[in-house]
């Protein structure tokens, strides 16, 4: 469940979960429009978090879908990430945004993926896998 935590100076409510990384996750109204070249730090060399955390920014679009933007430690801001997708899920389910053992459809920037969060505890993620690098090194 969320949880009031003073960051920078907003009080924000996070909602942490670990997926063999840490996340700690922010349902707001708008995501496209948040600076996370500015917010993305502040989560994630908040005190809380010695060992630093990335930070989804969340907006529930209905009960079955939802949008999302990462802050991913060490990296800054990518297009996804499949645990930060799952993480999400398992937030909205604990906070009541959307049901438990459904798909969820979770939107981000560079695609979708649809996450099943089971009544016990396995996260299932499925979406496009794609090639979008090749090359070769000379050793």
């Amino acid at each position: 469940m969320a949880k009031p935590v003073q960051v920078g100076d907003r009080l924000e409510r996070l909602t942490c979960v670990s997926v063999g990384n840490p996340h700690a996750v922010v349902f707001c109204d708008r995501v496209e429009d948040l600076d996370l070249e500015k917010l993305g730090p502040l989560f994630e060399h908040h005190a809380i978090f010695p060992d630093r955390v990335n930070t989804e920014f969340v907006r529930v679009i209905d009960d079955h879908t939802l949008q999302m933007r990462v802050w991913e430690r060490g990296s800054g801001e990518t297009l996804a990430c499949g645990t930060g997708a799952c993480a999400t899920t398992v937030a909205a389910v604990l906070n009541g945004y959307c049901p438990q053992g459904e798909p969820i459809l979770v939107k981000l920037r560079g695609g979708d993926l649809t996450i099943t969060y089971q009544a016990d505890g396995t996260v299932m993620m499925t979406g496009p896998a794609e090639e979008v690098f090749q090359g070769e090194i000379n050793l």
